[in-house]
């Protein structure tokens, strides 16, 4: 076995019974399906107790019991299933018989006594070995990785070192739903208080296909939390409501934020909030924006300034190509080249979108946060003015053409934006920006918008495509539908008739997205 492959091994000593519900907690966060847990320690020690605490971890009210006499007992969880085996009465050959490769296909399996059935589990696996002491109520705890699990626990250990150092040291963790990043959340609750964890190893997008760049350095994807420190200090300095920072390691990426609570843009419609009204006061925080541009070198707290990069033209074209590299091929198996569009095809497509979107990139600059839309808005009644809109997701602002973010919430990706409320909303941005800039021009906006519309919708139809296809993530073909209707909206401007004529050719009717080939 190389050093590299050597298992990890963490020793945990004189853990309270609190102490073995916060460890469970953390594994919890970290575990997923496929996943193995090997449960070691004598009879008495506190491996069904430990169960019991991770399946409640993960979010599972289902009371617990030692399956010795059933050997299984599978347990479903708001994330995924687990599955609890005990080995200790294991007859030869009855492992097999177990069906352990289906447990890991559809959750994680946790074995105790799993040294009964060596051979049983997978190569990548968490092993958690709990000895008694001298004390009826304190445990010695030993966890060794294999495989996979060796940078997921060193990650923990490194997690649960931050979270040590803050006021939120005994807190109760949860895991939160994330996004498609490589980013993770956890809500830390302690008393009457709460906070958010956010875990962000620092790490590039992908393989350096895009001009010996990865992709998140082509189109300025933030790869550390330095940015969102930056950005967020930015924008409650500009009297908005961005989340607190508590504490922060720049170098590890944790950060520990305030909570701004449950009540997402998204989730506030489905309850009957007035789209149009939580609308209308995004808008109004993208007018106060529009009045405060930000500096070239943003101000980060105990580290160098942040330089904010621009939306160039080539960060663009990167974006938008991911159409025709992941969709298009999807639409036109029989024309693909190893699952590749043409080379002549994809030049002919940057080719039509070059000179439109150099007309635009530098115009009406100001502050793009990016992913400006309602999952990433936070509805704060409690509060005044523009602080009762809270901003999440930040950490990938650039500097750029102000329609970009009123496109991105009002072609909202993930919630159905009505064409009447997107025009009652566009002509009120533009009468309000008309009202205080006198250099503002409706109709070179309107032109900005339409094409950044279909950049972004392009940009978009291409990455759920890439999930779907490369990473196995089809849960986002769901949106489809709503993004090429938007899409449509767009290209219906006269500024973008070149581009409509190709995606009619290409694409053919945007209503039949997404292809049943993903």
């Amino acid at each position: 076995m190389s050093g590299e492959d050597a298992p990890l091994q963490w020793r945990l000593r004189e853990e309270d019974l609190a102490g073995l519900d916060r460890l469970s907690q953390y594994i919890a966060f970290f575990l997923r399906p496929g996943d193995a847990v090997a449960l070691k320690g004598p009879l008495g020690a506190g491996k069904t107790t430990f169960t019991r605490f991770l399946v409640r971890a993960l979010g599972s009210t289902d009371e617990v019991q030692s399956p010795t006499f059933g050997l299984a007992q599978s347990y479903e969880t708001p994330r995924f299933a687990l599955h609890h085996c005990d080995f200790y009465r294991l007859e030869e050959g009855e492992a097999e018989e177990l069906g352990l490769e289906d447990y890991l296909l559809d959750g994680a399996l946790i074995a105790e006594w799993p040294e009964r059935a060596p051979e049983s589990l997978p190569a990548d696996v968490l092993e958690i070995d709990i000895a008694e002491t001298a004390s009826p109520d304190i445990r010695d705890i030993t966890l060794v990785a294999a495989g996979s699990w060796i940078p997921r626990l060193a990650r923990l250990k490194s997690m649960r070192g931050f979270v040590a150092e803050t006021d939120f040291s005994d807190a109760t963790l949860s895991y939160m739903q994330g996004d498609a990043s490589t980013r993770s959340y956890a809500r830390l609750t302690s008393e009457d208080r709460s906070a958010i964890l956010m875990n962000a190893p620092r790490t590039p997008d992908g393989p350096p296909d895009y001009d010996g760049k990865p992709y998140s350095q082509a189109v300025h994807l933030a790869e550390d939390v330095t940015p969102f420190v930056a950005v967020g200090e930015a924008l409650r300095a500009r009297g908005l409501a961005a989340p607190e920072i508590y504490a922060a390691d720049l170098e590890d990426g944790f950060l520990l934020l305030e909570d701004l609570g449950p009540r997402v843009f998204g989730a506030e419609f489905a309850r009957g909030e007035s789209q149009a009204v939580l609308t209308r006061e995004a808008v109004d925080v993208l007018l106060h924006l529009a009045k405060l541009p930000p500096q070239d070198a943003l101000p980060v707290p105990n580290a160098t300034a942040y330089a904010l990069p621009s939306f160039d033209v080539e960060a663009m074209l990167t974006e938008v190509s991911l159409l025709v590299d992941w969709l298009w091929p999807a639409l036109h198996e029989t024309r693909a080249e190893d699952g590749k569009p043409p080379a002549d095809l994809s030049e002919d497509f940057l080719a039509i979108w070059r000179p439109l979107l150099q007309d635009i990139a530098a115009d009406d600059p100001g502050w793009i946060l990016r992913d400006y839309h309602s999952p990433n808005l936070i509805w704060l009644p409690e509060r005044d003015g523009l602080q009762r809109v809270g901003l999440l997701d930040y950490q990938d602002a650039m500097r750029g053409p102000l329609a970009y973010d009123l496109v991105s919430l009002l072609q909202d990706a993930r919630v159905d934006v009505p064409a009447a409320l997107e025009a009652e909303l566009l002509d009120y941005y533009c009468a309000s920006r008309d009202g205080f800039d006198s250099s503002f021009s409706s109709d070179r906006f309107l032109r900005s918008y339409a094409l950044l519309g279909a950049q972004r919708a392009s940009k978009i139809l291409g990455i759920f495509a890439r999930l779907a296809k490369r990473d196995g993530k089809r849960g986002y073909l769901a949106h489809m539908p709503r993004v090429a209707g938007y899409l449509a909206r767009d290209l219906a401007h006269p500024a973008l008739l070149p581009l409509r004529d190709w995606y009619a050719r290409e694409l053919g009717a945007l209503e039949n997205l997404p292809p049943a080939s993903l």
